[in-house]
């Protein structure tokens, strides 16, 4: 058989996909913090060596206990569907250690799990959110949740808090940011990337504005609970005032506590109208969380909590030598995160500086791009975060990684000129 050559018969390029995709796809960025990976796995396989600062995840392996209870699930079957909600084993186990962690009561149907914490936030959005609806989200935020927020039709509030309130949202810039269109306050504690904690007293003067304005809903992203340091506690802001329960949805996770990443586990615990929309949302989307996954999970919730208190005291080392050593460097500030895994450092003194480029450095992002080709170090700019002028640094590598990286953050600023 003779193969038409006919020019109409060649393989045709590619369409362009823009038509089909949806305009809010606009406003939306892919995750800086996921970018920052790929481009340290790209400088890497090229055959450089990189100390990688951008990490937002535990560097040492899931607890072995949690990992055989994942291996149980595999091996007696546990390989299907659960209830879109979670398995109520599960959800029995995230009810006890609300209770037992944080004094807060709630039933299993209260809960919800998910594929991660993310899945539970960006659900909760998408089921809440009406074209326009505004999100206050402190800066500095997460860098997802903004995009989720316009991603699902609603309008991200952003409210700046730098260094001279500790990086945290204060009663008077809360009240200015609420407008009759306010439907959600976000509120991150410990913070990422700022580590900054809340204490009793700020939640009561958060409190405060919001009992004043009873149609705001409250979602306080705990996921970093058990990363403390020094005098700095963890508090649940339903500890606070339990009557904001009614409009409260608490997210957590396994991912960071636990060193389960992957195994992505997240859950929301809040009103139960709420909880079944996000569980119908799941239906729809991706049915459930792994079945296996959701094994390991009621296993680290009930087992023994000593690998916890075992990672948080080798975080509070990592920590002190990492501030300790950025502060050695001059043009660069970093106090000391009471919570999470990360220092959150100002590099604005570096601004106006000439490397051997010539190109003078006039923005965190410059510092970020001077630090990874100069120095061979891998971090986050703080533009991603909401706030300009600052790095994130993850100390979850190890202490050799952190002393080779800032004395290469050193030996890098000092041929600044």
């Amino acid at each position: 058989m003779a193969f038409d050559t006919q020019p109409n018969s060649m393989p045709q390029e590619a369409p362009d996909l823009t038509p089909i995709l949806a305009d809010r796809l606009s406003s939306v960025k892919a995750s800086p913090s996921m970018a920052a990976r790929s481009r340290v796995s790209a400088l890497r396989s090229a055959g450089k060596e990189i100390a990688d600062f951008t990490i937002g995840e535990p560097d040492f392996p899931t607890p072995g206990h949690i990992v055989a209870a994942g291996v149980d699930a595999l091996r007696n079957g546990q390989t299907r569907y659960t209830a879109s909600s979670g398995t109520p084993a599960l959800r029995r186990a995230i009810c006890d250690k609300l209770a037992r962690e944080n004094q807060l009561s709630f039933t299993p149907d209260q809960v919800v799990v998910g594929s991660g914490a993310k899945q539970v936030i960006y659900n909760a959005l998408c089921a809440s959110l009406n074209e326009g609806d505004e999100v206050i989200v402190p800066a500095p935020y997460w860098v997802s949740y903004p995009d989720m927020v316009a991603i699902n039709g609603g309008v991200p509030v952003i409210v700046a808090n730098g260094p001279a309130s500790g990086f945290k949202l204060t009663p008077q810039s809360l009240q200015a940011a609420i407008t009759p269109k306010t439907r959600w306050l976000i509120l991150n504690s410990p913070n990422n990337p700022s580590g900054a904690v809340y204490s009793e007293a700020e939640l009561r003067a958060l409190v405060e504005v919001l009992m004043r304005h009873p149609d705001i809903w409250l979602m306080t992203d705990e996921i970093y609970e058990h990363y403390v340091y020094g005098s700095a506690s963890h508090v649940s802001i339903l500890q606070v005032e339990p009557a904001l329960a009614t409009r409260t949805l608490i997210v957590n996770g396994m991912s960071k506590s636990y060193a389960m990443t992957g195994w992505r586990i997240g859950y929301g615990a809040g009103p139960r109208s709420l909880v079944v929309a996000i569980e119908m949302l799941l239906s729809q989307s991706t049915s459930c969380a792994a079945a296996m996954s959701q094994a390991a999970a009621v296993a680290a919730l009930q087992g023994a909590q000593q690998c916890v208190a075992d990672a948080v005291a080798e975080f509070s080392a990592r920590r002190d030598r990492m501030v300790e050593m950025l502060n050695e460097v001059p043009g660069i500030d970093c106090s000391a995160p009471d919570g999470a895994f990360y220092c959150f450092p100002s590099v604005g003194g570096l601004f106006g500086k000439t490397g051997r480029n010539r190109k003078p450095l006039t923005s965190d992002l410059d510092v970020m791009l001077f630090l990874l080709e100069e120095a061979g170090v891998a971090s986050i700019d703080g533009t991603s975060y909401g706030m300009p002028a600052f790095l994130r640094m993850s100390f979850a590598t190890s202490i050799d990684q952190i002393e080779q990286g800032c004395r290469r953050i050193r030996a890098a600023c000092a041929t600044l000129r």
